[in-house]
């Protein structure tokens, strides 16, 4: 996977930040509240999708968008941290900026 995060934080990193039980980060994990990727077989999130103590608040509409989109886990986190030319910077940047609507029009439109 091309996409790079400055940090990767594994599920225990995770556990310890959130202050959750290893059940409730996979639970965000399966609601798309997080996305996580396997670096080196460990499942890791990259530390950009957290607002201080919990995830992103508008990553989740957006993590469901590319899933209905046809996106892989893969491609959704490429997509998420890579330049995005319609966006000017990566989507994940731009959520975190408050582009959210703009996020998701650019993504609704990688469907078609």
């Amino acid at each position: 996977m091309a996409a790079e995060s400055a940090r990767w934080l594994t599920i225990p990193d995770l556990v310890e930040r959130l202050g959750l039980s290893p059940g409730k980060v996979h639970r965000l994990l399966e609601d798309r509240q997080l996305l996580a990727v396997r670096r080196e077989s460990v499942l890791m999130v990259p530390d950009e999708f957290l607002d201080e103590n919990e995830p992103l608040k508008d990553l989740r509409g957006t993590l469901m968008l590319l899933a209905d989109d046809g996106f892989s886990d893969d491609e959704a986190m490429r997509w998420m941290l890579e330049v995005d030319d319609m966006l000017g910077t990566s989507p994940i940047a731009a959520l975190r900026a408050g582009r959210k609507a703009e996020v998701r029009r650019v993504a609704q439109a990688l469907a078609f």
